[in-house]
């Protein structure tokens, strides 16, 4: 099992997480990253990584600049919104801070500039999601409607290359599950567009809610809404370092200095799949009132929304009407995205949430050559056994070349 492993002991932000992801990847495959976040579709946006050091350990520091200019200094994601990045208000005129003011953007802009990114729908769908985070935070805070949550266009755009960023590189590094240690988040006061506020920020401790942190007397903002965002919706488990072997190590450093390393570190590795399982979430629902069309068409936009497994079961439902169970198996991290998903794509208005401990093999897929030419091979290990199989697709796309049936290629496969 590929295991993603986050030090969050001096919080979490956009950019410091991008920089922990693009040192886990090889040198090479980092230069590609940037050149795909270069080129991603937002004008006059330029990243750059910076090596530097804090209290003797190398790291990388993203630094993204529009036209030319750091829209925001200091441990910041960016988002200049309700509750953080004060520093380039106060590089502002009191003319200049007003014409700021005067340019909202508001979670439909948001999503608009995303959708228009040259990115994979997957990776889009997941910025939008985090977004969604984000504005349920602010409303909540500020007793808004999500739809009239508005963000300050100055610097959005810096915001929307660090999320953007996060998910890519967590699609190319695609672990099987991410843990993240207890997250620090300083303590203090903060002063924010609204005024002075203490730390954590009301967004930020809200979107905390049900994750384990903390404060010291470590003066600061260490973990921004964003940060906090990208956690909520990538984390799978927070707690200690799981028994893994790390391969590869990833530093994301932040702008400010503290009498400690200021980083975000992570460790990418293979765990034990016997290391006691994992948890998955149960959604299901009954529906008498669907065709097969639809619910197939369900079942796909589903499995496409990130759920692990969805299956469909015959009911007798109240009336005596013939009806379908669907149930849905996802990561609880998936749990309010699929369960949008499910209420969008059926006629279901109530849905059951059930946990389940899950325990899996460690699987990998590699290609094999044979005689017919080259073909996936899905291998699964532990618990005291080894399995392998040939992919299907590619067993039956043989046979339909060569007239014959799946059985008899595989067992010419096996000879």
């Amino acid at each position: 099992m590929r295991i993603l492993y986050i030090d969050c002991g001096m919080g979490a932000a956009g950019d410091m997480i991008c920089g922990a992801l693009l040192e886990l990847l090889p040198a090479e495959e980092q230069k590609k990253a940037l050149d795909k976040l270069n080129h991603i579709g937002l004008s006059g946006v330029v990243v750059t990584r910076d090596s530097v050091s804090k209290c003797g350990i190398i790291g990388s520091h993203i630094d993204v600049r529009i036209n030319g200019i750091t829209e925001a200094t200091g441990d910041s994601d960016g988002i200049l919104n309700m509750e953080e990045h004060h520093h380039k208000h106060d590089l502002l005129s009191s003319e200049e801070h007003h014409h700021e003011h005067d340019h909202h953007m508001h979670m439909s802009d948001i999503d608009r500039i995303i959708s228009a990114l040259d990115l994979p729908e997957n990776v889009k769908r997941n910025a939008m999601e985090i977004y969604g985070i984000i504005a349920e935070a602010e409303s909540h805070v500020h007793g808004e409607e999500v739809s009239e949550v508005h963000f300050h266009e100055v610097g959005m755009k810096d915001a929307i290359m660090d999320v953007a960023a996060v998910c890519m590189l967590m699609d190319i590094i695609s672990p099987d599950k991410v843990v993240a240690s207890p997250v620090h988040v300083g303590s203090g006061k903060v002063k924010c567009a609204h005024g002075i506020m203490p730390v954590p920020a009301p967004a930020t401790a809200y979107i905390l809610k049900g994750i384990p942190s903390y404060s010291s007397d470590l003066k600061g903002e260490l973990c921004t809404p964003t940060g906090a965002a990208l956690l909520k919706y990538f984390v799978d488990e927070f707690g200690n370092m799981p028994v893994m072997t790390t391969e590869s190590l990833g530093y994301g450093m932040g702008s400010k200095d503290f009498p400690v390393a200021n980083c975000l570190r992570m460790m990418l590795g293979e765990g034990d799949a016997e290391g006691g399982g994992d948890t998955v979430i149960s959604l299901s629902c009954n529906l008498d009132d669907v065709t097969g069309e639809e619910i197939s068409f369900a079942m796909e936009r589903l499995y496409d929304a990130g759920a692990k497994e969805v299956f469909t079961i015959p009911a007798g439902m109240k009336k005596s009407r013939p009806g379908i169970l669907l149930e849905v198996f996802c990561a609880p991290s998936d749990r309010e995205r699929m369960i949008r998903e499910i209420f969008k794509y059926t006629t279901t208005i109530g849905i059951r949430e059930t946990e389940y401990k899950r325990y899996v093999l460690d699987r990998t897929e590699e290609e094999e050559d044979t005689e017919l030419g080259r073909i996936r091979v899905k291998r699964s290990r532990g618990y005291g056994v080894t399995r392998e199989k040939y992919e299907y697709d590619d067993v039956s796309k043989l046979a339909l070349e060569k007239g014959v049936t799946p059985r008899e290629i595989r067992e010419s496969l096996i000879k």
